[in-house]
């Protein structure tokens, strides 16, 4: 049976909602939950990957009372090979690489069985038709927080969005960055794959009237304070039009993703991951607010609720769009 569609925008017959700022504050005071990858990786802001210690990131976690997840944390190996009891040390960088790329591998499993690719193309075709439209040259997609590419390897392969379309994956792990290069060239997919952050100031886009600036699963991670940052960085770099799709959080859609990643994943962090992950998320509301604040008038924006009681599984993910004022209003 089809689910409804409730539409929230900002912009009402061209007025702004009064309800943003407020629903900021609000957010503001509740502490935000970690997923257990989060505090396996650190680097530096060009890419250099630094020592994690055992201690410090099973500490993040119990800081926030997630004690299952920081015992989790307790039990991989330190440099050496130690496991356990012995709690301190630097978190062995193999054990790391083995948790990212078994976790991610999940994921894009329960990505294809959702019909993630497919939720995106179907938003994304009008928004590039527009593009087409507004300029000559071909529509350019970038794909932040892309992680092993799955999302973006589909939609290339399937040629979803039409000709003319160029794709670009973005992320700050090298190491997801190397494993969605080398499965590209297998499947013989023409994407390419950089390392970078989506919060650099610096991210450069190589022509803005013709880039599209999309994500999947990422908003929850920037965790609150950043997502206005985040927003607001995309109206400095004037790309024409963004598409950030994340979980619609809600009472069944918490129970489905428990339910989801305890039958269809094997691994203990994916499957505490995949839960948080719906109760990090943000809801429509929130969303608008935080990127009303990012790009103010610059951007129409328009995100869609899922608000039927049962949700089918291509509609746990929505997205958040917006598109340059000049452009017109989202499609």
């Amino acid at each position: 049976m089809a689910g409804s569609m409730l539409v929230w925008s900002v912009y009402a017959k061209g007025r702004k909602q009064s309800q943003p700022r407020a629903v900021v504050h609000h957010m503001a005071e509740q502490p935000d939950k970690l997923e257990i990858l989060d505090v396996l990786w650190a680097s530096e802001a060009d890419g250099t990957r630094l020592p994690v210690f055992r201690d410090d990131a099973a500490g993040r976690l119990r800081a926030s009372e997630q004690h299952r997840a920081a015992a989790l944390v307790d039990a991989l190996p330190t440099r050496g090979g130690a496991r356990g009891g012995v709690r301190g040390g630097v978190l062995d960088e193999a054990a790391v690489d083995d948790a990212f790329l078994a976790v991610h591998l999940e994921l894009a499993r329960l990505s294809e069985f959702v019909h993630v690719p497919q939720r995106m193309a179907q938003s994304l075709r009008p928004v590039v038709e527009r593009l087409r439209e507004s300029a000559e040259g071909p529509v350019r997609v970038v794909d932040l927080g892309c992680g092993i590419g799955y999302d973006t390897r589909i939609l290339a392969a399937t040629g979803a969005l039409g000709p003319g379309v160029e794709y670009v994956g973005l992320d700050f792990n090298a190491l997801l960055v190397d494993a969605a290069r080398r499965l590209a060239h297998l499947e013989d997919i023409d994407v390419r794959f950089l390392v970078g952050d989506a919060l650099d100031p610096e991210l450069s886009m190589e022509d803005p009237d013709r880039t599209l600036v999309v994500s999947s699963g990422v908003l929850h991670h920037l965790g609150r304070d950043n997502l206005a940052p985040f927003f607001a960085q995309t109206a400095r770099s004037g790309v024409a039009a963004f598409a950030h799709f994340d979980v619609d959080p809600g009472p069944w859609a918490n129970v489905g993703a428990w339910v989801l990643h305890q039958t269809r994943m094997r691994e203990p962090i994916s499957r505490h991951d995949g839960s948080m992950s719906m109760r990090r998320a943000f809801t429509a509301k929130e969303l608008l607010a935080h990127a009303s604040l990012g790009v103010g008038a610059a951007y129409d924006l328009r995100c869609d609720e899922v608000t039927n009681l049962y949700p089918r599984p291509e509609q746990i993910v929505r997205p958040i769009i917006g598109l340059r004022r000049d452009l017109g209003d989202v499609p």
